[in-house]
């Protein structure tokens, strides 16, 4: 399995728009092969922002790759860089990436 993060600072008082967001977008997640699950977690709160991250677990590196690749991933993001969406947090999110070593059920 394959862990694909994307951190966010989201600006102090931006919280519920985010959120909003991310509820609304149509993620075409379940029309590419290797998706598992998505998850969009709210992290600890700092002075000027609230951390959140984006986590998609897939089947493989290379079904994210795939999904990177694909038209369903440009539809996901087509309005990703607009002006609704950049003043909601600092700075651009940060990507992360990880192979899954260990999974304890």
């Amino acid at each position: 399995m394959y862990i694909a993060m994307n951190r966010f600072k989201v600006a102090s008082g931006s919280e519920a728009a985010f959120e909003q967001v991310w509820s609304n977008r149509d993620t075409h997640l379940h029309e590419v092969p290797g998706f598992v699950e998505f998850h969009l977690l709210r992290g600890p709160q700092r002075d000027d922002y609230v951390l959140y991250a984006s986590h998609t677990v897939w089947a493989s590196r290379a079904a994210f790759e795939q999904w990177t690749q694909s038209e369903a991933f440009r539809a996901a993001h087509r309005n990703a860089g607009d002006g609704s969406v950049r003043p909601l947090y600092l700075g651009h999110p940060e990507f992360e990436g990880f192979e899954v070593i260990q999974t304890v059920k």
